[in-house]
């Protein structure tokens, strides 16, 4: 079955581009000008047989903004959100990955990076439903760390208590940096390093906010941390070795 991805965005020309080329590229596309129009087509392809496995969503619409969209998708929802954001948005671009956006890219838009991205993020998130929950956690293709389990298929933690949190693209990858360099301390251009399929900017602050994001979801108290201590000066240093589960 075809990938589908929805295109939210305001301008014509934009729209009429993406769609062109993600349709040459074999993918089933939906547009939308406004969020509302976006959380309709997103209600409606849930009631049918096929789900949008993506969304490519402008930061700025007329209404509710893209930003407002994100957060209320990721409540909700593990489908993959791609940023479309102005080049010199570099606080719209922190706050979206704050509010659970899996990727961005910068206008003027590169349609062929734009598709490389979206391979990537749909691989995961068609991965992830496809994989059926289960009521104890198999014995396999996990990490232990501390007092969690990382589903490694699933891209989930597991809590001592067998509550899950869903990790987005950028935290996942982030965690597996951690956990192979744990006991080491990284700095942020080792670590943009090693994360794949972004394009970092000069003094981009991106990794402040992934990290702040994983801490949440490890209820690593930034105050004071036990799992991702800052080094000042230095980088940043996890604390907990993994093993296999």
């Amino acid at each position: 079955m075809a990938p589908r991805v929805l295109i939210v965005d305001d301008d014509p020309l934009i729209r009429e581009l993406l769609q062109a080329y993600l349709v040459e590229e074999g993918y089933d596309v939906l547009c939308a000008d406004t969020a509302e129009q976006a959380e309709t087509c997103l209600a409606e392809a849930e009631r049918g047989e096929q789900p949008i496995d993506l969304v490519m969503l402008d930061i700025r619409l007329p209404g509710k903004d893209g930003l407002t969209l994100t957060r209320e998708l990721r409540v909700r929802s593990e489908v993959g959100i791609i940023l479309i954001t102005g080049r010199n948005d570099d606080i719209d671009r922190i706050v979206g990955l704050e509010c659970g956006a899996d990727d961005y890219v910068s206008k003027p838009v590169n349609p062929r990076e734009l598709v490389s991205r979206a391979k990537n993020l749909i691989r995961r998130v068609r991965h992830a439903r496809s994989t059926p929950a289960a009521s104890a956690p198999a014995r396999f293709n996990h990490k232990r760390f501390a007092h969690w389990l990382l589903d490694v298929d699933r891209r989930r933690l597991i809590d001592s208590d067998g509550s899950e949190t869903p990790l987005t693209h950028g935290e996942f990858q982030l965690l597996g940096v951690f956990l192979r360099n744990a006991g080491h301390t990284l700095n942020r251009d080792q670590l943009m390093d090693q994360i794949r399929n972004r394009e970092w900017l000069p003094n981009d602050r991106s990794i402040d906010v992934l990290v702040g994001r994983l801490r949440r979801k490890l209820r690593d108290d930034p105050a004071e941390p036990q799992l991702i201590i800052t080094i000042h000066g230095a980088g940043y240093l996890f604390t907990a070795p993994a093993s296999d589960a």
